[in-house]
């Protein structure tokens, strides 16, 4: 079971439960709405409703875990799990594979994989995905094991500079300047297609990019998505003239080097939801991206 447990400073004396769990708490009314409901709130033991007042020094206890079910069939499938307490799961998620089920992609996803881990270690929880990847990209990915998580995380993602991605790209060509910031806008075209140009019409998008190392026509390129548009540092790459490498949809094959495009999420840092504390989570590269960069090297 997972419990938020907190203790009613002299502020809140006199006030109602939902205005602390509001603003202290920063809970969102759907959650308070349904926990209530449950009777999932107590405070000194006693399930209480959200007009209740509250008294300096009373002990309130929220149930964040509750009973749920998810249409996605548990699969044995071998996890990369990098990180993993009682709110949050953080996976490598190998090249190739499909984040969630699809019409197309019904089994062997990710979220199959995550679903039976639940259900083999007893935890009660369903797949929330806090962070998601194509399919041809690898690398750290962040599943929230309950409500409350998945609210603290995304809030934090949309409205905080702590929760930082960090990718690794290999690049055709050599970048003119080592390090900067591309703030370009990304525009989807037509809605029938999933490729993204850059174009005036579309949403503010920013990737900081910095040469990690240089090759003879290609180079290693860290980027830091301070939004996290679909595409977004495989469009703005692109455009610079840099595509990468085996990216066939802004560049071009380069089946004889790599399958895909070479494309990793191998950081992220960010707060965790209970604790606050400051999670630095690494992901190394994976295989062929490693086999990649040895046949760049030779040149």
């Amino acid at each position: 079971m997972s419990y938020l447990r907190e203790k009613i400073p002299t502020e809140y004396d006199g006030r109602k439960i939902r205005d602390f769990l509001k603003e202290k708490l920063n809970l969102s009314t759907r959650l308070i709405r349904g926990a209530a409901l449950d009777k999932r709130i107590k405070v000194n033991g006693a399930a209480v409703k959200m007009n209740f007042i509250l008294k300096e020094n009373d002990n309130i206890e929220i149930k964040v875990s509750k009973d749920e079910s998810q249409n996605i069939k548990p699969e044995k499938i071998n996890l990369d799990i990098v990180y993993e307490d009682e709110d949050i799961l953080v996976l490598n998620k190998k090249p190739f594979m499909v984040v969630h089920p699809t019409k197309s992609h019904q089994s062997g996803t990710l979220a199959n994989g995550v679903l039976y881990y639940f259900n083999e270690t007893n935890q009660n929880c369903i797949v929330r995905l806090v962070s998601r990847l194509d399919m041809n990209t690898s690398g750290l990915i962040v599943i929230a094991k309950n409500q409350y998580a998945h609210m603290a995380l995304s809030n934090e993602m949309q409205s905080s500079d702590s929760f930082q991605k960090r990718y690794l790209a290999i690049v055709h060509g050599n970048l003119k300047e080592r390090e900067g910031t591309i703030d370009l806008p990304i525009y989807r075209p037509q809605v029938e297609s999933i490729k993204r140009v850059v174009d005036d019409r579309g949403q503010r998008s920013i990737t900081h990019y910095k040469v990690v190392d240089r090759f003879k026509d290609a180079d290693l390129v860290e980027c830091l998505l301070e939004t996290g548009r679909t595409h977004q540092i495989r469009v703005h790459l692109s455009h610079l003239g840099h595509p990468i490498f085996g990216d066939s949809l802004y560049g071009q094959e380069d089946s004889e080097y790599i399958l895909r495009q070479a494309l990793h999420a191998y950081g992220l840092d960010f707060k965790s939801p209970r604790i606050k504390n400051t999670l630095s989570l690494r992901a190394d590269l994976p295989e062929d991206m490693k086999k990649l960069i040895e046949v760049l090297k030779k040149k």
